[in-house]
């Protein structure tokens, strides 16, 4: 049968292409933003079912866009909601941005999982729900949201040449505003085998019921098999499962995985039929994954090619976080003579880049300023580089450099780079065309001249990374303001940071921390 939707030019913007999804809340298309060029979006359309239930499915349907917006907006992990409306048939509709990737379920049966791949879902998965739980401001009071539907397929896991395997949180279309005065809650929204007892009960629900079906979800993801289930696949098969049965031993899962006992308590705690005995918020979550996952997910370290032998000696390791590069040696850069510090540019802490040209070439440089003790701090350590990238809502790069001493610590060098710009555009280029980049240090207070030079090599699947978002930045259309990425790119540093820090310390030289967003 012909879709009559196909080819419809809807709101006189979004040309629908192709049917990507169907569910019980409504469809979704694959459709073209005409206004911004053709560039692909999402539309998902509210089921003609749900309309003829008696809530006040217009209102709720605009809270619910309005409310996704505003979560796309504060965590990468929630998928981002770009307009909304309701069509000539009173059908209402919102539009997200189109993402290319598998549900959680087919993520998982197609690779198999692994200790530190199911903690890095898992986190990324918790970092969305904490970003919901703990609010938006509606009409001046921060509002949380609760989701009401976890399960695999409201999950997206996308490769993203930055992050790896990047999971974004779908659907809050039954998500509803926690208010005071509110009984919007009181009937039953969801799905049977990943609902809390007290969702099923059509009672007030508050976010340790998404902690129960969270933790329904996790079990299944690292046994492949569900925690409990039901005689009859009916509401009251499951009521009775939720609400009776405990939770299935993990050894007669029959699962090959051997599962640390810190990570069996913690998905029990979150199987706990009373709400008092789960983790009270999303956070406790995080907080047990992180501990874990410092704890002993470990993966080969995997070696870049040398660098030519007139530089520096140097070691280098690949994370799964787009291959960054850590450096043990720190002498001076012997085919680098001192530059001056540029007169435009204040005598302050400061880092930016700007390349140089010597001997006819041009060289990739990352300028910094620092007082010269906290330059002397660090002269004799461990240097770490990264580079982060995201496409939507704004093409956005940050450059991160590390430099780290055991006695004081790591200096945390960062500059984002807006790849919209054909400065940015060039430096990114530059940088992977290169393979590496000079450290220029100055001390504040002698600027005249570089207080020491350090050559940072750059990994060759990152400098590939590098200039492919060169190249698809030049295709993009920022549907939002650079600042906004910006923001986004700070969120996931500050996350990574405690990683990166046990990459650097004494202990973690020897072996790579499976380090993903």
């Amino acid at each position: 049968m012909t879709d009559s939707n196909i080819g419809r030019l809807l709101a006189k913007r979004y040309q629908l292409q192709k049917l990507i999804g169907t569910g019980a809340m409504g469809q979704v298309y694959c459709a073209n933003d005409i206004l911004l060029g053709g560039v692909p979006v999402a539309v998902k359309f509210l089921a003609l079912s749900i309309q003829n239930k008696k809530i006040r499915v217009k209102e709720r349907f605009e809270t619910e866009a309005k409310t996704c917006a505003l979560l796309g907006q504060k965590s990468i992990h929630i998928v981002r909601v770009m307009d909304y409306g309701v069509d000539e048939h009173g059908t209402p509709f919102y539009v997200m941005e189109y993402l290319q990737g598998e549900n959680l379920n087919d993520a998982v049966r197609l690779r198999p999982i692994t200790l530190a791949r199911f903690l890095s879902l898992a986190r990324q998965i918790s970092l969305g729900l904490q970003c919901a739980h703990q609010g938006i401001l509606v009409d001046g009071e921060i509002c949380p949201i609760i989701h009401r539907d976890i399960k695999p397929s409201n999950m997206l896991v996308v490769q993203d040449p930055s992050f790896g395997e990047l999971v974004k949180v779908l659907d809050f279309g039954i998500a509803k505003l926690i208010q005071g005065d509110s009984n919007q809650t009181k009937y039953y929204l969801g799905t049977l085998a990943y609902s809390s007892p007290e969702q099923m009960e059509g009672n007030d629900i508050d976010p340790r019921s998404d902690i129960y079906s969270l933790g329904v979800m996790m079990f299944e993801m690292i046994t492949g098999s569900m925690p409990f289930q039901a005689n009859t696949e009916s509401f009251g098969g499951w009521y009775k499962a939720h609400h009776f049965q405990p939770p299935r031993s993990f050894v007669s899962t029959g699962t090959k995985l051997t599962i640390p006992k810190q990570l069996e308590e913690l998905l029990l705690s979150c199987l706990a039929k009373s709400p008092s005995d789960r983790p009270q918020t999303v956070g406790e979550i995080i907080e047990a994954i992180v501990a874990l996952e410092q704890q002993g997910s470990v993966v080969v370290p995997t070696p870049s090619q040398p660098l030519p032998p007139s530089k520096e000696k140097s070691i280098n390791h690949s994370l799964t976080m787009g291959a960054p590069f850590l450096d043990q040696s720190f002498s001076d850069d012997p085919v680098f003579q001192p530059t001056a510090w540029p007169k435009n540019k204040p005598i302050a802490d400061i880092v930016f880049p700007q390349p140089i040209r010597t001997k006819g070439e041009v060289i990739s440089a990352l300028w910094v300023m620092l007082p010269q003790q906290e330059i002397q701090k660090r002269l004799h350590g461990t240097r770490f580089n990264q580079f982060l990238f995201i496409s939507t809502p704004h093409p956005m790069m940050l450059w991160i450099t590390a430099l780290y001493n055991p006695e004081h610590g790591p200096k945390w060098l960062a500059y984002y780079m807006d790849l919209k710009t054909r400065q940015g555009q060039e430096i990114t280029r530059l940088l992977g065309e290169s393979g590496s980049y000079r450290l220029l240090l100055f001390a504040r207070e002698s600027p005249e001249c570089t207080c020491k030079t350090l050559l940072m090599a750059i990994a060759p699947m990152q400098r590939q990374q590098l200039q492919q978002w060169v190249m698809t930045s030049q295709n993009l259309v920022s549907v939002a303001e650079a600042q906004v990425s910006k923001g986004l790119l700070r969120q996931e540093f500050e996350k990574l940071k405690p990683s990166i820090l046990a990459k650097l310390q004494p202990s973690g030289l020897d072996s790579v921390f499976n380090v993903t967003l």
